[in-house]
């Protein structure tokens, strides 16, 4: 190949690589841009609620239905349980095999000297103004034991449905029954030393115990409608000879009952050591909520903590 060819050849081949270069230049800039896909938002999940602050030492709340828990504050810290005892009175009475709830029990002196302070003779416990020598029935008992608090009222029915030759020996009996009840129920927090909750030091439960107490008991048709009322005046103390007395009606001291959605009970508690306690239960839906505060610094402040832990446990899913 001569000189003037091999310049030829090589003027051919910038050409075409000029060309080219021209080409590839049109084809980025008419290319139309590629649109970019939007990164999706991310998916906004609510947080859940903070569980909420109570005032009370220990507190807990379950589903009654599965035994879940809802809420816990010391759930398993032995505390003194008041007149939240009477949980147990009740239902060791009801768990009597062939239970006769229109059995009539005499109303005795022990029983109305129980409840009046022996030196200034005024009231020094919680009472169902029970009428000595009057006889009343075990149903209305029952709710002078859980809706005044009746004192009376527990001590009749743990003499009554003790074994023994002497009141003392009843009672005794009773309580055994009592502890024998928490154990049956696996309650391993629980140990009582009355039939009322008017302690001698060793009368303890837990929150979580006293709130399985509870789920049990209302499983009991009676028991739920006796702590369900919130007034009860259909009770009648029968005279030694015949007719009956006319009793003030008992009001509830659970005052949840009326004041929140869906409270089906349960059963309130107060004393020097115990401060204030209650245990609640509500219902809404096919969900019942049951829970247990325990010493708790007032009768107001037991009530606002208990709505609160019963909001919370209402909030969560099942």
């Amino acid at each position: 190949m001569t000189i003037g060819q091999g310049v030829r050849v090589r003027g051919r081949a910038a050409a075409v690589v000029a060309a080219g270069a021209v080409l590839g230049a049109g084809v980025l800039a008419t290319a139309p841009a590629r649109a970019l896909t939007p990164t999706p938002a991310a998916r906004v999940v609510p947080a859940a609620a903070a569980a909420p602050q109570v005032q009370a030492q220990g507190a807990y709340a379950m589903d009654a239905a599965t035994g879940k828990q809802l809420f816990g504050k010391a759930p398993n810290g032995q505390l003194r349980t008041g007149s939240t005892t009477k949980i147990m009175t009740a239902l060791v009475v009801l768990s009597q095999r062939n239970v006769d709830l229109d059995r009539k029990v005499r109303i005795r002196k022990e029983y109305t000297d129980y409840v009046i302070d022996p030196v200034t003779h005024t009231q020094r416990y919680s009472s169902a103004n029970l009428i000595l020598g009057d006889s009343m029935k075990v149903r209305d008992l029952l709710y002078g034991l859980l809706l005044p608090s009746g004192c009376d009222a527990a001590y009749a029915l743990a003499d009554t449905y003790g074994s023994g030759t002497t009141t003392a020996q009843r009672t005794k009996s009773f309580i055994g029954k009592m502890n024998a009840k928490a154990r049956e129920l696996g309650l391993a927090n629980t140990h009582f030393d009355s039939f009322d909750g008017v302690s001698d030091g060793k009368n303890h439960a837990s929150p979580r115990d006293l709130a399985k107490l509870a789920g049990t008991a209302l499983k009991n048709k009676t028991f739920k409608a006796v702590v369900g009322r919130k007034v009860y005046g259909d009770m009648k103390s029968y005279r030694p000879g015949g007719g009956t007395h006319a009793m003030n009606a008992w009001k509830n001291t659970n005052t949840l009952l009326g004041s929140y959605r869906g409270a089906i009970g349960v059963k309130t508690g107060s004393g020097p050591e115990a401060k204030f306690c209650l245990v609640f239960a509500a219902t809404r839906g096919s969900r019942t909520v049951v829970g247990t505060v325990l010493a708790d610094t007032s009768v107001d402040q037991r009530v606002k903590d208990a709505t609160k832990i019963l909001d919370y446990g209402f909030a969560q899913r099942g």
